[in-house]
Order: structure tokens, then sequence, then C-alpha cells
């Protein structure tokens, strides 16, 4: 039976918010309200805005759906341009990272299984205000 501690509800823009310079992130949902299954967020990208630069996650898979405006990808060695409505799986120990190379805002929805990834969020933070984005 579903009670309603069980239901996690929250409106646009709700959510623990992240702002790294030109791009910020909102967690919807991670670590603490999944057992650590998985961490829900948006991830907003002013136009020309380049993303956290190319990384890897050895143990966690990540799905980026497309929420608005047009992204560039990196998955492997391979830049893949997606568009509103895209959907993308990139699995654990593969090489990635994301942009905005457009004139417009991109929103992305991205989830990451397990969760913990948003434990690293105020070090991410830090690294950005000390490493500015032009």
């Amino acid at each position: 039976m579903v009670t309603d501690k069980d239901v996690l509800e929250l409106g646009p823009g709700d959510g623990r918010a992240y702002a790294m310079g030109r791009m910020r992130a909102v967690f919807k949902a991670d670590h603490g309200e999944s057992g650590d299954r998985y961490a829900i967020s948006e991830w907003w990208l002013e136009p020309h805005c380049t993303g956290p630069g190319a990384h890897l996650h050895e143990a966690n898979e990540e799905i980026f759906y497309v929420l608005e405006g047009t992204a560039c990808f990196l998955v492997g060695d391979e830049w893949r341009t997606l568009t509103k409505g895209s959907f993308l799986r990139i699995p654990a120990g593969i090489m990635h990272d994301f942009e905005n190379r457009s004139d417009a805002e991109v929103g992305l929805l991205n989830m990451f299984m397990p969760g913990g990834f948003e434990q690293f969020m105020p070090s991410i933070v830090k690294w950005f205000e000390d490493n500015p984005q032009d």
C-alpha cells in the first residue's frame, strides 16, 4: 500500500538548486529519497555554455532526456547533437560530457543510477566558483 510518505511531488523549480556559473542543476530526488537507487536532476545551460567537462563514472549509468533546446553530448570520442525530446543512455565507464552550442537555453533531465552523485555537488559548485567559464 502506498502512503503519502512514499510519494514525492515537487513543482517547477523546486528541489535542491546548485548554481555553477552559466549552468545550474536542480536535484529533484536523490539518495535520501531513493534509498541510494538513483538521483534525478534537471540541468540548465545558458547559450554557448560548456558543460562539466569530459568525465566518466566507473559504477554509474546515466540517462539524459532533452527537455528544451538542442544539446551536444560527447559519448566516448564522438560528439552527438540531440534535440528536444531526445533520449540518451550512457553506460558506466564511458567518457562523456554535454554542452550547449546554440543561441537558446538547453534543459536536460538526468537520471543517475545508482544514486550518490549529488553528494559531490558542493565541491563541484566550489570548483566552478574557482574556475569561472567565459
